[in-house]
This record gives C-alpha cells, sequence and structure tokens, in this order.
C-alpha cells in the first residue's frame, strides 16, 4: 500500500485517498485530488509533494491557513498520524507498517517535536519569460504559487530598472509613458489569479465597476476598471517578493543573444507584445501568420486608433450608455479618467503624424512607435522621446482636430482636460500555433518548449482589456499545464494538447469578437468596414462639422431610440442611466456631421460580440473520485 489521507472529520469523513509519488492538492477547484466545498477555502489551498526526504505539505499561500496538529504551518515533513485541518475538514496521514519500512529512512517516525528540515526540492522546473508585462509577471506568479519550491523563472523587461534590491518600472522621463490606459478584466480571469495577487490588485479605491456584469462575469462578480500602471506596480512588487523562485532582470530579452541559456531552459514563455522581436525570431517554429481571414476584397483590414487621454466629467453610466450606442469612439475610465479612442478613417489616420519644430520636418513616430505626446504647458503636445509635435493640434482648422474636439464634448470633457494623444494600429492575423518545442533534448540540455502568450499570441481590439483578458486566461492554461506535466523528465507535445486547445478557442473568440467590432453590413448585406462608414458620411457633409441642417433633428432622434433600447436592455444591472431629456440636450450640443456619423457607425453589437469568454477550466478539470 502507499501513504492515504484520511477524512477524520467534516463532509469527507471516512473518505480513503492514496497520495502517491506525486503532487496530491486540496483546494476549492474541482481540479483538486481533495476537493474542498467551504468558502473559507482557496482555490488551490495546500499539496502534498514526495520529496527526498519524505512527503511534506505546503500551505500555498492561503488566506485561512492549513494546520497540523493544531498548528498553523507554511511547510511540514509529514509523520503518520498527523491531523491535517483545513477550515472545517480534517484528515489524517496514514501510512502502512509496509511502506513505513520502506521508507523509514525519511524520518517518517522522527519526535514531532523535530523542527522542519530544508528537503532537496528535487527537479525545478526552468522558466524564462520574454516580457514582464502584466501577462508574463501573472505567469511567473502563478507558476510560484503552483509549484512552489520545483519552479525558477527568470522574466526579462527593458522596461525595468534596478532601485537598490529591488526591480521597478521606469517613469514617463525615462520613456515608459504608454502606462496610464485603464482596462476592463472580467471575473473569469481575475478570479483565476492566486489570493495574494487579488488581494493586492483590489483594494478599494484602485478599481471601479463601470461596466455592469454579464454573460462574461461568473459567481456574481462583475468586470473591473483598473489602471494598467497599477497593475505592473503591483504584480512586479508581489515578484519582487518572490526573490527566492523568480529572478527579475531589467534587460530586453535577445532571442539570439541568449540562445545557450534558452537551450538550458525546459520553458521560454513569449510574452513581449504585438511587435515581439522573440516571436520572430522563433518563425521557423511558430509558423507565419494568416491575414487572409481578416480581409476584405483582398486587403487585410487594419484600424488605427487614436487615444486621447482625458478626464471626463460624465458619470459612469451615461459614459457607458454613450460609448454602446455607437462605434466612433470608446471612453474606458477610471473615476472619470482614462482614455477616449477614436477609430479613424484612412483618411485621418493619414494625418496622424509629428512635426520636429527645429529641423521642420514630419516624423510618424505616434503613428509607428507609437510615441505618447503629452500636453506642455503652452498646450502643444510634444512627444518626449523625439521630441516632435502633434501636427493636427498645431493646425486648429484641421478637420481631424475639430473631430477630436467633437469627440471630448460627446463624452464630457473639457478641452483643458485633454492631457495626451497617442495611436496604435489594430492589426490582426491568425497564428497557426502557439506551442513549439524550440529545441530538441540532448545528453546536456533538457529540450525547449516556446509558448506565445498575450499580444504576442493574440493581438485584439481597442477595447481596453480585451488583450489583457485573453493574455491573462493564456497564463493560466500554461501554469496549469506546465504544474500538471512537470515530473523531472523532457516534456512531450502530448502535455500541452490541452493549452493549445484553449489557445485556439481563445484566438477564435476574442479575434471573432474583435472582426465583428470592425466590420458590418450595409443594404445587401456585404460586409464593409465601420471605418469606411465613417468615411462616407463625412464625404457627403463635405468634410466638416456643420451646425445645423434638415435632417439633424430626425438624427438625433433615431439616435434617441437606439439609446432608449440599450438603456432598457442595461436598467436592471445599471443605476443613475440618465432619462430622455438629459440625453436630448446633450446631443444637441453636437455638429450635425457628429450626430450622422455616430448614427452611421453603428451601434456596439452585445448579441454578437457579447457571450461568455473562454472557459480555461473546462480544460483542466478532473473527474472526482466515486465514493466507494
Amino acid at each position: 500500500m502507499v501513504p492515504e489521507i484520511v477524512g477524520r472529520k467534516g463532509p469527507l469523513a471516512g473518505r480513503r485517498i492514496p497520495v502517491g509519488d506525486t503532487r496530491f492538492t486540496f483546494g476549492r477547484l474541482s481540479d483538486n485530488d481533495v476537493v474542498i466545498a467551504s468558502g473559507g477555502v482557496s482555490r488551490f489551498h495546500a499539496e502534498v509533494v514526495r520529496e527526498e526526504r519524505g512527503y511534506v505539505l505546503y500551505d500555498r499561500g492561503s488566506r485561512n491557513g492549513t494546520l497540523v496538529n493544531g498548528r498553523r504551518v507554511t511547510s511540514h515533513l509529514l509523520q503518520h498520524g498527523d491531523l491535517i485541518t483545513i477550515t472545517d475538514e480534517t484528515f489524517c496521514f496514514e501510512v502502512t507498517a509496509d511502506v513505513t519500512t520502506m521508507i523509514s529512512d525519511l524520518t517518517l517516525f522522527q519526535p514531532r517535536t523535530e523542527p522542519a528540515v530544508v528537503v532537496d526540492p528535487g527537479p525545478v522546473l526552468r522558466v524564462t519569460v520574454s516580457g514582464g508585462g502584466p501577462v508574463g509577471l501573472s505567469l511567473a506568479l502563478l507558476l510560484e504559487r503552483l509549484l512552489g519550491h520545483r519552479v525558477a523563472v527568470t522574466v526579462y523587461d527593458g522596461r525595468w530598472i534596478q532601485d537598490g534590491s529591488r526591480v521597478v518600472w521606469k517613469n514617463e522621463a525615462q520613456g515608459n509613458v504608454r502606462r496610464q490606459q485603464v482596462v476592463t478584466v472580467q471575473s473569469r480571469q481575475y478570479l483565476n489569479l492566486p489570493e495574494d495577487v487579488q488581494d493586492r490588485l483590489f483594494v478599494p479605491g484602485a478599481y471601479s465597476e463601470m461596466w455592469p456584469s454579464g454573460p462574461d462575469s461568473i459567481r456574481g462578480y462583475g468586470p473591473r476598471n483598473i489602471r494598467i500602471a497599477y497593475i505592473e506596480d503591483k504584480l512586479l512588487e508581489l515578484a519582487n517578493e518572490k526573490s527566492e523562485r523568480i529572478r527579475l532582470v531589467p534587460t530586453r530579452f535577445d532571442a539570439a543573444e541568449q540562445h545557450e541559456a534558452v537551450a538550458k531552459e525546459h520553458v521560454l514563455a513569449i510574452c513581449d507584445g504585438a511587435r515581439s522581436r522573440t516571436r520572430e525570431h522563433f518563425t521557423t517554429k511558430f509558423g507565419i501568420a494568416d491575414s487572409s481571414i481578416y480581409s476584405l476584397d483582398g486587403r487585410h483590414l487594419q484600424d488605427v486608433v487614436l487615444g486621447l487621454r482625458v478626464k471626463s466629467d460624465l458619470p459612469d453610466a451615461m459614459s457607458v450608455l454613450l460609448t454602446v450606442a455607437q462605434n466612433r469612439f470608446l471612453l474606458n475610465s477610471l473615476g472619470g479618467e482614462g482614455f477616449l479612442n477614436m477609430r479613424l478613417t484612412d483618411a485621418e489616420a493619414a494625418e496622424v503624424v509629428g512635426l520636429d519644430p527645429v529641423r521642420r520636418e514630419f516624423k510618424d513616430c505616434i503613428a509607428s512607435r507609437p510615441c505618447l505626446m503629452a500636453r506642455e504647458d503652452d498646450g502643444d503636445f510634444q512627444c518626449s522621446t523625439h521630441g516632435t509635435l502633434f501636427l493636427p493640434a498645431l493646425l486648429r482648422a484641421s478637420p481631424l482636430w475639430k473631430r477630436v474636439m467633437e469627440g471630448l464634448a460627446f463624452f464630457g470633457v473639457a478641452p483643458e482636460n485633454l492631457s495626451a494623444v497617442t495611436a496604435f494600429r489594430l492589426d490582426m492575423v491568425q497564428r497557426p500555433r502557439f506551442t513549439a518545442r524550440l529545441y530538441a533534448p540532448t545528453s546536456t540540455t533538457p529540450g525547449t518548449y516556446g509558448f506565445l502568450l498575450g499580444d504576442a499570441a493574440n493581438s485584439i481590439h481597442f477595447w481596453p482589456g480585451r488583450g489583457l483578458n485573453s493574455g491573462l486566461a493564456s497564463a493560466i492554461s500554461l501554469a496549469r499545464s506546465l504544474a500538471s506535466g512537470w515530473n523531472g523528465r523532457p516534456f512531450r507535445d502530448a502535455d500541452f494538447v490541452r493549452h493549445e486547445a484553449a489557445m485556439s478557442m481563445l484566438q477564435y473568440r476574442h479575434k471573432s469578437r474583435a472582426w465583428n467590432a470592425m466590420v458590418t453590413t450595409d443594404d445587401q448585406g456585404v460586409n464593409c468596414a465601420i471605418k469606411d462608414v465613417i468615411a462616407d458620411v463625412i464625404a457627403e457633409s463635405g468634410g466638416a462639422p456643420t451646425t445645423g441642417g434638415p435632417d439633424r433633428e430626425a438624427d438625433i432622434e433615431t439616435l434617441m431610440e437606439r439609446m432608449r433600447e440599450i438603456r432598457a436592455r442595461l436598467s436592471s444591472r445599471l443605476t443613475g442611466l440618465p432619462d430622455d431629456q438629459v440625453l436630448r440636450d446633450h446631443l444637441r450640443t453636437l455638429k450635425s456631421e457628429t450626430v450622422r456619423t455616430l448614427l452611421a457607425s453603428g451601434v456596439w453589437d452585445t448579441l454578437t460580440v457579447g457571450g461568455e469568454e473562454v472557459d480555461i477550466d473546462i480544460f483542466y478539470r478532473q473527474e472526482l473520485p466515486v465514493p466507494s
């Protein structure tokens, strides 16, 4: 026989479960060996690991702790008869005489008063992460939680610097300027993060619940708005505290330079963004992306978005209603502060350039890097990296700048509350695979597997947080695959079947959503780009916003009817929605072209783009043992 966990008190009393030589876990999730339904139990609460000197119980940072013989422990070398208590459940660790004889040298019968000894961790999973944004750091923290002493993670990011004994994010003066975006994180993702991560992120005042709960929400938890800088700071803060297993390197990862080091690792997780150099270095392994599926009439469809950092005076409920009612602008904020994203036509995108005021040369840094141009004391928007000025803002008669001002008015933003401008290009492609063996095992190397995560895998759409949700889901999936598959031997393709399936589902779900937010159909049912519909309206109006027009009131009433329908749908989930008079008065402050453009851009089709996120849990559930 083998050692067993025997239920002594609670709903599992009398149940006998063999421990064996593989990782044995306790927790609330269904993929644990012992599933405890109590609300005080963490999703992954504790585990028993067979090590060189015996069976060791580890508490995995649970909120309510794990007791052995009435004493709270973080680790404990188990002996026959030890009582393990997790909330209202008590188990006994039992070993038969035969097994006791077999492992008597493993100190199972040392006196209980002897302190826990330091044990050899056994085979350690070595992981390198290229890119230390939220996805890369979440993967590192998940692995540390799931594998503990059996993992060593090294994370590289050139946006960090060393500050004494800690690694911190560079500030704006050091070139790290794109961190003020507010993102929406779905409960399906954040509830799968370790408890200490959730506790650090979601403190009062750090997040809001601007958007109503819906099909994406689980267990009554709604989506949460949080600033990306706050997420990055807190995740890096936590990683610094776990330096025993997570090493932070404030340098950009270079796949060519790090070739020999990577060949000695078990895993390379590629999390360094949509323009990942690491991914491109391994193109022959991951395959060439296909853009044809996201094309119209043989032309790859791309959206260019102007990001405006703003402070809105509108209540959240009204901002939600205005955002969902059209497809030209999108405001996501935290207490009114965030980014107003503006979908541009091709002609408008061509105007997104900078001007070198010294050389009098046009520069495309804002469109190609992209850079952020912050507002100076004189009112100009200047790139701190290249010294260029945002040209449309200099040309006050610029049609694009007038439409920017109209977008601000639509969301209750005073011109002086526009503090920065940036731009980014949405360039979706279909990736053939997300998992690849980069280096085969040799007599001196273990064989290295590479994984595309985050935007390196799926660059999505300008809805803030869409890429982050996909990225977190991919990190959760990979961490679970690695934790369940690691046994000290080289990995095989078969170890990652579930992860590759999860990534394919994420690609399909999120990119189909994004595509449906980029295209619409005309009266004949033919697909066309929303940006082209907007361009047609602008062309019909003569290219400049006007105050009058015989159809203006009719357009306002049509837009009002659309908003009434949306308001009726949201009223049970969102309080404080504006009444008809407030909406009508607000719309009447807008120019005729703006109203017509908002109307023509179409409603945010929640029936098409809504629905549940990909449920990563379904790939990692195990059937519970049948009671004897």
